[in-house]
């Protein structure tokens, strides 16, 4: 945990509705100058341990061949990996639960999403650029002809409309089910910047179905 920095300034948090008191306690320590708030951090990142462990162990099988040794590690990997997170989002607590199941979620995040990088590390990841060419095909026709046309004008915008990379994306989130997280680690790139093309790639597909209803 030394490793572990909280921000030297916290923003005033502005509630939704008066906090509870053990809740209020957590914000107004947190909160302290730094040196004054070591030791609400430190019981803070002891709670998101608890979470994190409890949470691992419930996706044991994700974690089949870790030893007890790397699975601690990996417990405290998550637990300061949400410590960083609630900090950083403290200001956007507003009391609409406890603060400490608010914490935890973070904790339950992170830890969710380990599993998944653990589940798909030694997978492959087959990025293929012609795979959207099967979406529609003829294998896809068995729902009725109208369905089948529909997927038809789907696979047609994935060709006409998105870009090389688009599809790339589309296919590997949408249709291989690729997790986001896992896709940016094995691309090199963050989540945000797979949320975007994703974003893109579907605003691209719509206009072109919805051009193509109109014709």
């Amino acid at each position: 945990m030394g490793c572990v920095e909280p921000p030297e300034t916290m923003p005033a948090v502005v509630a939704q509705a008066p906090l509870d008191a053990v809740s209020r306690s957590w914000v107004d320590d947190l909160s302290l100058p730094p040196g004054r708030r070591d030791a609400a951090v430190a019981r803070l990142h002891a709670y998101l341990l608890r979470v994190a462990r409890f949470e691992l162990a419930r996706r044991r099988a994700a974690f089949a061949s870790f030893s007890r040794g790397e699975l601690d590690d990996l417990a405290m990997q998550t637990a300061d990996d949400a410590l960083v997170a609630v900090l950083r989002k403290l200001p956007t607590f507003r009391g609409a639960s406890r603060f400490t199941t608010w914490a935890a979620k973070f904790a339950i995040l992170e830890a969710s999403v380990k599993a998944r990088r653990r589940t798909w590390q030694d997978r492959e990841i087959a990025l293929e650029p012609e795979a959207w060419e099967r979406f529609g095909g003829p294998g896809c026709a068995s729902a009725g002809l109208e369905h089948s046309e529909q997927l038809e004008a789907i696979r047609d915008g994935i060709r006409v409309a998105l870009t090389p990379h688009q599809r790339e994306i589309l296919v590997a989130a949408a249709l291989n089910e690729v997790p986001i997280d896992v896709l940016a680690d094995r691309l090199g790139t963050t989540r945000g910047a797979i949320y975007k093309t994703l974003h893109d790639a579907r605003r691209n597909l719509r206009a072109h179905l919805a051009k193509m209803e109109a014709a």
